[in-house]
């Protein structure tokens, strides 16, 4: 998939708000975490699985990123440094080019994802005590929405439903899932259009 198409399924950038850092009223936790892509011979997809002691989504698998700080101007900002002091990847390796819609986790996070470009020379430098792996899924992959299938599980009480998919072994689930599939949902509407175009 062409760089341009991948940017024309995104929010622009010029969308992205500052923080106020000021909690909101429904009591949820800023938070924003990067979509990489990282510029292969085929797009490849960024993802860590975080480690089994953390206090919030212990073990599963993610994006760099995680809560705002009140040194963050904005979501990018959070997710710039967050990235650097998970995975090491430098900002000066990244560009930002677009934005999905923000994403509310049962643990009261409001989540912007942002999607940013990653040349591929940059040296991973893990933080052992987040990260317990890194590794790569082919855009290809995760922008097949056949691939997730939907599951339910009890928290606090209450049936919720959640997306699922599996890949090499790790389990992508949760909120990751469901950003990846929104995202992997504004890829096919591009990707339909661009055909509809081809076919006049």
């Amino acid at each position: 998939m062409k760089r341009e198409c991948i940017i024309q399924a995104l929010e622009p950038m010029a969308q992205l708000q500052a923080w106020s850092h000021h909690k909101p009223v429904e009591g949820l936790s800023n938070a924003a975490v990067l979509i990489p892509l990282i510029e292969r011979d085929e797009w490849q997809v960024l993802l860590t699985k975080r480690t089994a002691h953390l206090n919030n989504h212990a073990g599963q698998v993610s994006f760099p990123g995680g809560r705002a700080e009140s040194t963050d101007a904005s979501p990018l900002d959070t997710a710039l440094r967050e990235t650097e002091e998970e995975v090491g990847i430098q900002q000066h390796f990244i560009k930002a080019v677009g934005l999905i819609e923000p994403y509310l986790t049962v643990t009261n996070f409001k989540v912007v994802p942002i999607v940013g470009v990653v040349n591929p020379g940059f040296t991973l430098n893990v933080d052992e005590f987040e990260v317990a792996d890194v590794f790569e899924v082919p855009l290809s992959v995760l922008a097949d929405q056949a691939r997730y299938q939907r599951r339910k599980i009890l928290w606090q009480g209450k049936n919720r439903a959640y997306w699922e998919l599996t890949y090499d072994g790790f389990q992508i689930w949760g909120a990751t899932a469901a950003m990846l599939y929104a995202f992997a949902g504004r890829l096919a509407a591009i990707q339909k259009t661009e055909q509809g175009f081809s076919n006049f």
